[in-house]
């Protein structure tokens, strides 16, 4: 009877064990589509062997335990590609917007005013005279000044835009760092419990990974399921159960929110995920580019002011300046503005001597600065060439980094299903072998019971 109860022990022990094994395969099978789910395993494991009589006997088979199927390195690879995927997409979006600003196709740019602007000079010389083509030397001068300050107002709005969204990373990022927080304490939890933890670790990977779209992230194993959170430069994230928020304040100078972890400026310091991208196009291209649209509108004013000034009007006066002088190239695209509303001001002739009136000499001086080095060694168009192919080519370079990454995003993820992701196949396998094996174990049981009972019969009759 001892050695019966043994066997119908094993066969019970057995039958527990596959059930368990029977609900992970299930488990897998129901979550076969559920984003950032990691395929589990039970773990079978033979028990102690009792000795008995100098010969040792089996015990039977117990479910260990039931563990989530990851690869940790797979894990930190996707995040890194995840922050540069986000930084280059952040860009990317930015860097459109400001090329739409200068759609020569559209005629949101700038090179249709500039040419109409030089062009009416040499329309002037035609006929210095012609009161309708002084006027049309001022108009397309107001008209160049006008897409001057509205190209310059529409990046300030662009940046401002940008500010904005730069405050709604970093909330989404406090969202994200208090929510790991969290889920380290259940992972901790399930643990000393004895449970298992791969529900929780998968949904803090799948937390952590979004968070790794927002800004650069960097984890360190701090044991008993938890981990440590960082930015690249070391500012913390989340220790344990504990999150650390970031702040913004209003730059006093700028007005625009820098990012803060306790009293640390650390905006200069974040770099990569969308929250860097966005800082990128709002504290260095957009700059760059109105600074380039400052000196194009400061040397080109002062050139034609120059000239102006060494002509005559059409009632023989020296010439004034047709721009309004800038005090400095700093916001000279946004205040550029004409100073001339008078058309026989206009400064056509190169002589103040009686009957020089129809004199075009001026006229055609000021035609000619279309094609001298007035801006920083360039000619306007020229320089406004450069302003227009270096927006072209910023974008393009993210987009190539990005089509790239995104291909090595791609494989590192097909990687990662490999070891993590469930296979229909193999889990219709397992089902197949676990269910034999309980279907067997549960005839040991039926047969045990049996003998059992015949032998309980024997004795009682006996």
């Amino acid at each position: 009877m001892g050695s019966l109860s043994s066997s119908l022990n094993i066969a019970i022990g057995s039958m527990l064990a596959d059930e368990g094994a029977l609900a992970t395969t299930s488990n897998n099978i129901a979550n076969v589509n559920t984003p950032g789910y990691s395929r589990q395993r039970a773990n079978l494991a033979e028990n102690s062997p009792v000795e008995i009589g100098g010969i040792n006997y089996g015990t039977g088979v117990q479910l260990q335990d039931v563990t989530s199927l990851r690869d940790s390195i797979l894990d930190l690879r996707v995040n890194q590609e995840t922050q540069q995927q986000g930084q280059l997409n952040a860009f990317i979006s930015g860097g459109q917007q400001i090329q739409t600003l200068f759609n020569e196709t559209a005629g949101t740019g700038l090179q249709a005013p500039i040419s109409a602007f030089f062009n009416s000079f040499q329309q002037l010389s035609v006929n210095p005279t012609d009161p309708n083509a002084r006027q049309s030397v001022i108009t397309s001068a107001q008209n160049l000044a006008s897409a001057l300050n509205q190209a310059s107002t529409n990046l300030t709005t662009q940046q401002q835009n940008t500010d904005l969204e730069v405050k709604q990373s970093v909330g989404q990022i406090n969202s994200l760092t208090s929510q790991i927080a969290q889920v380290n304490l259940q992972i901790s939890g399930a643990l000393g419990s004895g449970s298992n933890p791969g529900p929780f670790i998968d949904q803090r990977q799948q937390l952590i990974n979004q968070l790794s779209g927002y800004v650069d992230v960097s984890e360190v194993d701090a044991g008993n399921g938890n981990i440590t959170l960082t930015t690249s430069n070391g500012t913390p994230l989340v220790v344990g159960g504990q999150s650390f928020a970031f702040t913004t304040q209003a730059d006093p100078t700028t007005g625009l929110q820098d990012v803060y972890s306790g009293s640390s400026n650390i905006t200069s310091q974040l770099t990569s995920g969308q929250l860097a991208g966005q800082l990128q196009i709002r504290d260095q291209e957009i700059p760059a580019i109105r600074n380039s649209l400052d000196s194009l509108a400061y040397n080109l004013s002062n050139a034609v002011n120059t000239q102006a000034e060494q002509g005559y009007d059409l009632n023989g006066a020296a010439g004034g300046p047709l721009f309004t002088p800038l005090a400095s190239q700093t916001g000279a695209a946004a205040a550029l503005s004409v100073a001339i509303t008078d058309p026989s001001k206009i400064a056509a002739s190169g002589s103040a001597a009686a009957g020089s009136a129809g004199d075009n000499q001026n006229a055609n001086a000021l035609f000619a600065l279309q094609n001298q080095q007035i801006v920083n060694g360039q000619t306007p168009l020229g320089y406004y060439s450069g302003i227009v192919f270096k927006i072209g080519n910023d974008v393009a370079t993210a987009q190539t980094q990005q089509q790239s990454g995104s291909l090595v995003l791609q494989q590192l993820q097909n990687l990662q299903g490999g070891v993590s992701g469930v296979d229909l196949n193999e889990e219709a396998a397992n089902l197949i072998q676990f269910q034999n094996a309980y279907q067997a174990s549960a005839q040991v049981s039926s047969v045990i019971d049996s003998l059992m009972q015949t032998t309980i019969n024997m004795v009682s009759g006996s």
